[in-house]
């Protein structure tokens, strides 16, 4: 290495260790780092809606009328109408039992009103022959009398058949077993063949039955507690008349039947504490079958205003429960609330919680009370009712 070379790299050495001693000097400034920006958090004002205070029940379909076919003569079973199962309108043929006794009977009936209606007839002619020859002197009081006995015992000899006519024509159309009301029929309880013993005057043997469809009945239990609770907030003691009631089958998760609440029981059950209520559906199709289960639910007072939070924004301390809301400066403030029911996915927030409050609605594992954070907008919908 040439000496001149030898000098330059000494120079820069020297160079650069001077700069790294005055950068190494107490009291120089250092750059440092920004700080973190407080943690983001997503808020939203509460959802202002109408709620209902539903009260939730179990219930089971019951037919609104249940009718059991009898038979009203007795003879042999010639014909079935109906299958099982199926759906009979009212006046519908469901039974037939040898109508020719009866119509053997009415025949006969309809003899003796001729053979009586043709002894009245004679005796008419007579009682006016004797009463023309009393007007003249040739006939006695006596005779007269007598024939006017007899003009009486012919009219109620008419009357009589007539009343055997009309018994004879009942039997002859209760051979022909028709549907009293419409519903669906369950099975036969009788073979065609088979001996039917019937009458007006006593019940005979079970043919079959029929259940009404359209409405249907849903029966449920208040407890005391829930009965108080709406007559206080239906207004109207004693009375259960349109209140609206919703219901769900086991397999359904919106309340898509809706129906009416029409009748509460007139007392308290002494042993269980509880009173009979009924509501009554609309059941077009038939798909409500009676004995079947249902979920329902009423609101008495009708819808009112309320303050709505998705259920995962409330936190629990101890045994109070709070919503963490967002001041103005981004400091978390929390809030004790009271809570309301559960609707639709958000819990109802009874008191505690003002429209205007920021309300955090994700990131509250964030958000620590009186420490900053970092607030994006956000929005709270009600889902859509199925």
């Amino acid at each position: 290495m040439s000496p001149r070379l030898a000098a330059l790299v000494l120079f820069v050495s020297a160079a650069c260790g001077g700069a790294l001693f005055a950068l190494s000097r107490p009291g120089h400034p250092a750059a440092q780092p920004a700080p973190p920006l407080p943690p983001a958090v997503t808020v939203s004002a509460p959802l202002a809606a109408e709620v209902a205070d539903w009260q939730d029940f179990t219930g089971q379909f019951i037919a609104v009328d249940t009718v059991e076919i009898r038979a009203r003569v007795s003879g042999y079973l010639t014909a079935i109408h109906f299958t099982d199962g199926q759906i009979v309108h009212q006046g519908d043929p469901l039974f037939t039992i040898d109508p020719r006794p009866y119509a053997i009977a009415l025949q006969q009936a309809n003899a003796q009103y001729q053979t009586a209606a043709a002894q009245l007839d004679l005796a008419t002619r007579e009682f006016a022959r004797s009463h023309d020859l009393h007007q003249r002197s040739f006939a006695s009081t006596e005779e007269v009398d007598q024939r006017q006995q007899q003009v009486s015992a012919a009219q109620a000899a008419v009357e009589q058949a007539n009343a055997a006519i009309r018994a004879a024509q009942l039997d002859l159309e209760f051979s022909q077993i028709r549907a009293p009301v419409s519903g669906r029929i369950g099975a036969h309880q009788v073979s065609v063949g088979s001996l039917i013993s019937g009458s007006a005057a006593t019940a005979s043997g079970l043919l079959a039955s029929i259940v009404t469809i359209d409405p249907i009945h849903l029966d449920f239990d208040m407890n005391e507690a829930d009965y108080l609770a709406f007559l206080r907030a239906a207004g109207r003691p004693g009375s259960a008349r349109a209140v609206a009631v919703e219901a769900r089958l086991a397999d359904e998760t919106g309340w898509a039947r809706h129906g009416t609440l029409d009748f509460l029981d007139n007392q308290l059950d002494r042993g269980s504490g509880t009173i009979r209520a009924r509501a009554t559906f609309a059941n077009a199709d038939g798909f409500l079958t009676p004995g079947g289960f249902a979920r329902l639910r009423l609101a008495p007072g009708g819808p009112r205003p309320a303050l709505l939070v998705p259920d995962a924004a409330v936190a629990t301390d101890q045994s109070r429960k709070l919503v963490m809301t967002v001041a103005a400066d981004g400091t978390v403030v929390p809030k004790v609330v009271q809570l309301g029911p559960l609707t639709d996915g958000l819990r109802v927030i009874a008191s505690g919680l003002a429209p205007a409050d920021q309300v955090i609605i994700n990131g509250l594992l964030r958000a620590r009370p009186g420490a900053k954070v970092t607030p994006q907008p956000g929005a709270i919908a009600r889902p859509t009712q199925s």
